[in-house]
């Protein structure tokens, strides 16, 4: 269940959700890049906006790769309404050059579109990593939610969306497809526009064969990634009796499960805590968040006990 920790491979350091003046960013593509390189990031996905108001931009990133910082083609996919009707908002990162753009010009949705679970599904077929974009700040519905059959994640922390709009969260969304039984991961993003703080808040951690787009893209599908506020998660292993984590210094731990069922401990400068898994016993899976005592988090994925 977590044999990512100790696969062959390292971690990479990735935001998966940016944007830049292809499309409602502040700055160009290589000053973005620049910047999360120099900033101490491995990759980045630049995912402008896919609108015709755009020219629905997939950027060029590959010439700002250097030795140690690679970019995964993406876009942010609008197409058709919500139950509330507004537009989709869809993550894909690992897109191809030469997607087919949808009938989508302007942020609003119109009836000649295809909707928004169709429009996820063509990126899945295209060999892209969909996520589910910001949930709260978009008002989604649980029914919108299960719409999305192709999603491989929710994006369950959102950097722009707290900082704008105090929006962030994707938990509830999550946990909800999880009681239903869909197997769902989580990414935290920064969904950054450099015209506000909403850079370098909220990344994943990804356990790769090597810093390559292809791989990285693999890895995020297979699930063998963390996110994160700025803790370090170091090993999790669940045995019949337990749940341990290994961390950087926190200060909780905490397992949740289906339903309101959660368990914390709280220490100072913990860097292996335990939690028994008798609680746990009537839920199919549990996921780990730890804090460290800045109040910044980082949180596993799903863990399935079957």
């Amino acid at each position: 269940m977590t044999d990512f920790f100790t696969a062959p491979g390292g971690f990479y350091r990735g935001n998966l959700h940016t944007h830049s003046t292809l499309s409602d960013g502040a700055l160009e593509p290589k000053e973005v890049c620049r910047r999360y390189r120099d900033e101490g990031y491995d990759f980045i996905s630049l995912t402008d906006h896919f609108l015709g108001r755009y020219g629905w931009p997939i950027a060029d990133t590959e010439p700002y790769r250097k030795p140690g910082f690679t970019t995964v083609l993406g876009a942010e996919l609008h197409s058709g309404a919500q139950a509330n009707g507004e537009l989709w908002h869809i993550l894909a990162v690992g897109l191809p050059a030469g997607f087919e753009p949808p009938a989508t010009q302007e942020f609003f949705a119109t009836a000649d579109q295809e909707t928004g679970p169709e429009l996820a599904a063509r990126a899945v077929a295209a060999g892209a990593h969909v996520s589910i974009a910001h949930p709260q700040w978009s008002g989604l519905t649980l029914d919108d939610a299960r719409s999305l059959e192709a999603a491989h994640a929710v994006e369950t922390y959102n950097h722009g969306c707290a900082m704008g709009a105090d929006r962030p969260d994707g938990f509830h969304t999550l946990d909800l497809l999880l009681a239903e039984g869909r197997r769902l991961n989580l990414v935290a993003t920064d969904d950054a526009h450099f015209t506000e703080p909403d850079h370098f808040g909220g990344w994943v951690m990804v356990k790769a064969a090597e810093n390559d787009p292809d791989a990285l893209v693999e890895s995020l599908k297979a699930g063998t990634y963390y996110s994160s506020q700025g803790p370090e998660l170091r090993n999790i292993v669940v045995t019949d009796d337990e749940i341990v984590v290994e961390s950087s210094s926190v200060v909780s731990m905490i397992v949740q499960a289906q339903g309101n069922t959660a368990k914390a401990v709280h220490g100072l400068s913990m860097t292996r805590s335990s939690i028994e898994l008798h609680k746990f016993a009537a839920s199919p899976w549990v996921r780990v968040t730890v804090i460290d005592a800045a109040g910044k988090r980082a949180w596993s994925n799903p863990i399935w006990l079957d």
